[in-house]
């Protein structure tokens, strides 16, 4: 369940394609909301071996858990970092902006997540096939992970939450059949390990449902 990102755009897209959408600021250490794609998938860098062993391992455990649930799961940043691909149509109907029932139901296991805010950092990535203008494809991405972004903030914490739109600008296969077009045509929710997470790890004892004290 590896892989290497496929984000290594160029910087004219980074800026104008893969900027966060806008949203209401958060306070963070970092802001987060002003990261790009790249820089908020290799952040926080863990530097400590014994920290990652421990974090490696959770992170394995998790993915496993996801695909027994039937989610496409893979892992990167040397198994630091959980990616789970939904299909689009799993989410939305076709050219609609409106989370579906079944959509809610895809989201629901990843509210649990969201009950420990700073124990990961959750990136919301959408894309989208090439039917239809670059500027098309853009606002429908951009419209498709708000409502995602939207649906969770109403089921409960987004301070560490951030929506990508990227249109069609990456493609896992060619645009050239119905099947194939579908396949690009996804949500990517990335987990990264965050500030509680690494805490917990350094103290050799990695539990999600700890909260870090104040």
């Amino acid at each position: 369940m590896r892989r290497t990102s496929r984000y290594i755009l160029t910087l004219l897209m980074l800026l104008l394609v893969s900027a966060p959408v806008t949203l209401e600021a958060k306070d963070h250490e970092d802001d987060i909301y002003d990261m790009s794609l790249d820089e908020n998938l290799f952040t926080p860098e863990i530097k400590n071996d014994k920290q990652a062993d421990k974090i490696q391992s959770f992170q394995y455990e998790m993915a496993v858990a996801f695909k027994h649930s039937n989610y496409e799961v893979e892992v990167m940043r040397d198994d630091e970092v959980i990616v789970v691909t939904i299909p689009a149509s799993q989410l939305f109907e076709p050219n609609d902006t409106v989370l579906s029932k079944l959509g809610e139901a895809q989201l629901k296991p990843f509210l649990r997540i969201l009950t420990n805010p700073g124990f990961y950092k959750m990136l919301l990535v959408m894309h989208s096939d090439n039917t239809g203008s670059s500027q098309y494809t853009l606002n429908l991405t951009r419209q498709r992970v708000n409502a995602v972004f939207d649906w969770f903030d109403e089921n409960g914490s987004v301070d560490y939450v951030v929506p990508y739109a990227l249109g069609d600008t990456d493609p896992i296969t060619e645009n050239d059949s119905v099947e194939k077009r579908k396949r690009n045509r996804r949500l990517e929710i990335y987990l990264i390990p965050e500030k509680t997470m690494i805490q917990q790890a350094k103290k050799g004892n990695i539990n999600m449902r700890q909260k870090a004290k104040n």
